[in-house]
Formats: C-alpha cells, structure tokens, sequence
C-alpha cells in the first residue's frame, strides 16, 4: 500500500494514463457542493445530449455509470395506465394486493 502523498499522485497519474490509452480522450470533470458533475460539452455533443434529459445511475466502488433513459411522453404514459388498468381488472388484482406486493418487496412486509 502506498502512503506517501508522491506515491498517490503517481498511482492517479498511472491511473489517468491507462483510461487513456484504453477509452480514447478522458476529460476530468468536479463534483460541486452541490453534488452535481458537468459533463463536458464536446462529449455532450458527440451523444447528441439535450438540457433535461434524464439518466438512470448506477454506482459501485469508484466507478458511477449513467445510461440515458427514454421516458415516455403523456400520450404514452396515459396509454400505459389504461392498459395496466384493463390488465388488473381482468385479472382480479386489486390496489391494495399491489400495495402489498410492493411493501413485500421492499422488505416491510410481515
């Protein structure tokens, strides 16, 4: 293990270096008092990102990925209540049996 504050500098340098060499340009970015991160506007571009889209985030360790995600529009949505309405009708499943299901799900069921 390194203690030395050079030895750290140097593992981030290698670090730096080796995402690099195997992702092509890496840009650093700083996260804000208010826990927010830029990304950078040359690699917003390239994906083709627009102000207010939205991301799913996963994080493990050090590493944070974001996926963008397709939300649907109203039409959609509403479309998709009908549809899970007729569904649970037809089925039998009341608002309560989800309610149950969801609160079982996340652990407070008894």
């Amino acid at each position: 293990m390194c203690n030395s504050f050079e030895g750290k500098v140097d593992i981030v340098r290698r670090s730096y270096l080796y995402m690099v060499s195997s992702m092509g340009d890496v840009v650093l970015t700083r996260l804000s008092s208010k826990g927010q991160i830029v990304i950078p506007k040359a690699l917003r571009e390239m994906l083709g990102l627009k102000s207010g889209e939205v991301f799913a985030m996963f994080g493990e360790d050090d590493t944070i990925i974001l996926k963008r995600v397709d939300m649907p529009s109203d039409k959609e949505f509403e479309g998709l209540l009908k549809w899970g309405s007729k569904f649970a009708e037809k089925r039998g499943i009341r608002k309560k049996d989800i309610l149950r299901a969801v609160e079982d799900e996340r652990g407070g069921g008894g």
